[in-house]
Formats: C-alpha cells, structure tokens, sequence
C-alpha cells in the first residue's frame, strides 16, 4: 500500500485558488529541501491538500526528482481530485498521512453542510463532534 503525504496549500484563499495551480500545467510540482526518507513507497500515493484546517483535494504522486538547485520536486499528477474534508492541525513543510485517506467525492456529489475546519477542529477538542 502506498504512502500518502499531507501539505499546506499555504497562500491559497479559496479552493479555487489551488485549482488555479494545476489549470494548465501538464506536470504540476512542487519542491522541497528534504526528500521523504520512504519516497519510493509514494509514488503511486498521493500528496493531500490541507485548506483552511481541513483536508480538500489530493493528486497523485508520479515521482520525484533532484533539481539543479539541489532541492526535490515531488512531481503529481496534473489532476486535482476532491474528497471528503477531514479535520487536519497545520504543520509546515510535508507530512506522512496517518490513517486511512479520507475518500473521493464523486463528481456530482456535494460536500453539503461541511463545517469549516477551524470550527470542526474546535468542536472537536470540546467532544462535541
């Protein structure tokens, strides 16, 4: 079973801001100063994006590569996918996912009342969720 990553889609102020990231680009990366120590057992998982405390979108991962800066690339695949939002505290840089992923949404499927993460996060800490 493949390893997932988790990472902070930091600076986007809406989802739509991180599907602007992939519209248009044939292989989307993004780079990082330390490669994961078990980065063979990613590829074929995939990177998760973490919006405003909560899990929204994941894309594939394809590879990684090593930059003439000497910096890593985690290359994804050119497909956003949307899934179930999932609570997640920030964290900087990338992460192991643990547990299992949170699913896809089909296509037409609505996130209905989704509580903001923030305010699931917190509901949750009070038990209350």
């Amino acid at each position: 079973m493949p390893l997932h990553l988790t990472k902070i889609a930091f600076g986007a102020q809406s989802y739509a801001d991180i599907e602007s990231w992939y519209a248009g680009r044939r292989s989307p990366y993004l780079t990082t100063k330390y490669r994961p120590t078990k980065w063979e057992q990613c590829i074929g998982g995939s990177l998760y994006w973490i919006h405003q405390h909560a899990i929204v979108a994941r894309s594939e991962i394809t590879g990684f590569t090593q930059g003439d800066d000497g910096r890593w690339r985690i290359e994804l695949k050119p497909e956003l996918v949307r899934v179930a939002p999932r609570t997640k505290r920030a964290h900087q840089g990338w992460r192991y996912l643990k547990g299992e992923p949170p699913r896809d949404l089909a296509p037409d499927e609505d996130i209905g009342d989704a509580l903001p993460g923030k305010l699931a996060a917190r509901l949750e800490r009070l038990g209350l969720v």
